[in-house]
């Protein structure tokens, strides 16, 4: 029983996890390089690139974290002033153009990852598609939590509506 709901947080929490783990790899990376180029008056000289790799990673998957949490900064005043109707249709259509908008970055993002596969990072020399891959996992998950936010509201409304 424990071992399920262990399983049930940590997939409920995997982005959080994947973006923790990245920014404790580039906070590790950055002080240690700090540490051997001024005390040990040397460096690891692919830590920049790994550690920058690591942060870009962070910051896509994190985004997805929040935005599944609703924790991006919105600006709603207008909107919980409206009449219920209206307020209803102003957040399917919220969550309509999300869809859109998330989906297309997710879109132009695998365009240019398949453009930029040949291209190797400056360092380490692996493909820079490694790196930019965060952007369309990070943008098709906010674009599966959009899907999952406009069938939650629709739910919503109807509940509220047979009520």
């Amino acid at each position: 029983m424990k071992e399920q709901s262990l399983f049930k947080r940590i997939l409920s929490n995997f982005e959080e996890i994947i973006a923790g783990t990245f920014i404790m790899i580039t906070t590790v990376l950055v002080v240690i390089n700090v540490f051997l180029r001024y005390f040990m008056k040397t460096g690891l000289y692919w830590s920049e690139e790994v550690a920058t790799i690591c942060f870009v990673w962070s910051v896509f998957i994190g985004a997805a974290a929040s935005y599944k949490r609703g924790q991006h900064i919105g600006v709603d005043i207008i909107v919980n002033k409206l009449p219920k109707t209206i307020r209803n249709i102003v957040v399917i259509l919220v969550d309509l153009i999300l869809i859109l908008l998330n989906g297309y970055i997710t879109y132009i993002g695998v365009i240019y990852i398949s453009r930029s596969y040949i291209k190797p990072t400056a360092v380490l020399g692996i493909s820079s598609a490694y790196v930019s891959s965060s952007l369309v996992i990070g943008f098709a998950l906010m674009t599966m939590y959009s899907i999952i936010f406009l069938v939650r509201d629709f739910k919503k409304i109807k509940e509220e509506n047979n009520a």
